[in-house]
C-alpha cells in the first residue's frame, strides 16, 4: 500500500509532502487498518480549516481524501503524523 500526505497552510504557508510504501515496513497490517479508518473519516472535497491551520490531502493507493486542522479524526491525525515522520 502506498500512502502519500500533502500538508499545506500553516503560518508560513510551507507545503510538505511525504510518502510511505507499507510493503517495506514490518507492520503493514497496522498501517492498512489505520489508513482505512483515515479514509472513512475524510472528505472528497478540500476541507476548510482555521486561519493559519494545516490542510491535508491523504492519498492511499490512488484515492484522495481531505481534512484540516482542527477537525482531523484520531485516525487521520495518527496517519498523518506517521507518514510525515516515516516518509521521505
Amino acid at each position: 500500500m502506498r500512502i502519500q500526505v500533502r500538508r499545506t497552510g500553516g503560518f508560513a504557508g510551507i507545503e510538505r509532502r511525504a510518502e510511505v510504501d507499507t510493503s517495506a515496513l514490518p507492520d503493514p497490517q497496522a498501517w492498512q487498518e489505520l489508513a482505512e479508518r483515515a479514509l472513512a473519516d475524510g472528505r472528497e472535497a478540500p476541507a476548510s480549516g482555521v486561519p493559519d491551520g494545516f490542510s491535508y490531502a491523504i492519498t492511499i493507493d490512488g484515492r484522495t481524501v481531505h481534512c484540516a486542522d482542527p477537525r482531523l479524526s484520531e485516525a487521520q491525525r495518527a496517519l498523518v503524523s506517521r507518514v510525515l515522520k516515516e516518509g521521505a
